[in-house]
């Protein structure tokens, strides 16, 4: 006897059905967020908390990935996507790069930053 649970086959067409209707912006711009938060939490920008001070929670390795896959998907999806949506995610993508730049102890070459492959040299 098998301890996993079955999931109905009903609830699996209900998440289907859910997710299908869906707009793609909304799916574009929520995996942006979710990239913008955590590359701002990697890169010491998050509250200091009695449980972790925002410099422990520092990781500038893990920011430079956050940061050029928000790159990505930002300058990748922007044509698609139009001005309107695509300018708060670009504003929120150069501020990180910028929190990345003050935040590191050693410079990037201009156009070498995290995610300037994709958006040109950040200043």
């Amino acid at each position: 006897m098998s301890s996993e649970k079955s999931v109905p086959a009903e609830a699996v067409a209900d998440v289907t059905r859910d997710i299908a209707e869906v707009p793609a912006i909304e799916v574009i711009t929520s995996a942006a967020v979710h990239l913008m938060s955590a590359a701002a939490v990697k890169c010491g920008l998050a509250e200091d908390s009695p449980e972790a001070p925002a410099a422990e929670l520092q990781d500038l390795d893990e920011a430079r990935k956050l940061i050029t896959a928000l790159a990505g998907l930002v300058t990748g999806a922007a044509t698609v996507i139009g001005d309107h949506h695509a300018r708060p995610l670009r504003d929120g993508l150069r501020s990180l790069q910028l929190a990345f730049r003050e935040a590191s102890a050693i410079q990037d070459e201009p156009g070498q930053g995290p995610g300037e492959k994709y958006t040109g040299p950040v200043r």
